[in-house]
């Protein structure tokens, strides 16, 4: 898995940051789903490498504008790129009738399906290598944060193994490597779990924005490899955090210290921490530190391997590329 954030700014964009939106790259399966989808959006995709036609999945958190005034332009622009065949939508229960209304008032008709799915905390989709779970936040709206969990995978088949014990290839092989046990011809009963390495342990990235510090999003971001959070505010501006509903950088770096992640990047900045102002992005960045080191600063087309999280370094090497 790869994420690219396409929009790191929270309320308004400014000249360097877009308001949010970020990409979860599925390489193997050619796949992009969405977490949000803020105005201008697909103008970030056309600047980065996540391709239009592959997006399947957007999820969107909240009914706030800066997530979701970029939706309808896109699920437009999908239908011209010509080769987008279905698009499920996730979100809270008002999101079938704003799109609605935006699709029947600027007379646009979409040249494939869309399904449109209320979401509610716990399940929420799942298919053979993913499963999606959601949880509320604290904010101003009804607002979700989203778990995308990679299911874990079978080992590697020791192909060598089997050849030195004299099992028959071709189906019995398949079963194996299947983790299936079989029975030879000649009566021996073979293992499965003998074959294989260790289970490819799956991936997992939460993500959580608008909200203040609440327990719900520690759980659903317990053990994650990686915790996106929203970080609007300095720990100065408690007061204005908590006022507006939304995240310092203490908060989110509590929450991630509290659920055991492996690592936190922080998002949508208010703009008042732009460069020329008294209080600086790495300011924010040092104050989240203090409690959760393995913490970054989301930019703009930032991209990552989820692979690497378990190696800060790489991590450290590619946010700051």
């Amino acid at each position: 898995m790869q994420i690219t954030f396409l929009g790191t700014s929270s309320g308004v964009p400014t000249r360097k940051r877009n308001v949010s939106s970020i990409a979860l790259r599925l390489p193997q399966r050619a796949e992009v789903w969405l977490m949000d989808c803020g105005e201008g959006t697909q103008q970030q995709i056309l600047r980065s490498d996540v391709k239009i036609s592959q997006i399947t999945k957007i999820f969107i958190t909240h009914m706030h504008g800066d997530h979701i005034f970029g939706l309808p332009g896109l699920l437009a622009s999908c239908g011209m790129a010509g080769n987008v065949e279905h698009i499920d939508l996730y979100g809270p229960t008002d999101l079938a009738d704003y799109l609605n209304s935006c699709l029947r008032y600027s007379e646009t008709r979409l040249s494939y399906p869309i399904k449109i799915h209320k979401v509610a905390p716990g399940f929420v989709c799942e298919d053979e290598e993913f499963i999606v779970t959601c949880a509320p936040l604290k904010h101003r709206v009804t607002a979700h944060g989203y778990r995308i969990e990679q299911k874990d995978r079978l080992g590697r088949f020791n192909v060598e193994k089997a050849i030195a014990q004299k099992i028959p290839s071709g189906p019995l092989y398949g079963q194996l490597k299947r983790g299936q046990s079989v029975t030879l011809p000649d009566g021996r009963f073979i293992d499965a779990s003998n074959f294989q390495s260790p289970p490819q342990i799956g991936h997992k990235v939460v993500y959580c924005t608008d909200t203040i510090y609440c327990e719900s999003a520690v759980e659903l971001a317990k053990n994650a490899d990686v915790l996106i959070h929203e970080a609007t505010f300095a720990h100065q501006d408690a007061d204005l955090a908590y006022q507006r509903m939304h995240s310092t950088t203490t908060m989110a770096a509590q929450v991630a210290l509290a659920a055991g992640v492996k690592a936190l990047i922080m998002t949508h900045f208010s703009p008042r921490y732009a460069p020329g102002n008294s209080l600086q992005l790495e300011d924010l960045l040092q104050e989240a530190r203090m409690i959760f080191p393995n913490t970054f600063i989301s930019q703009d087309f930032m991209t990552f391997d989820v692979e690497a999280i378990a190696r800060p370094e790489i991590l450290q090497h590619q946010a700051l590329a």
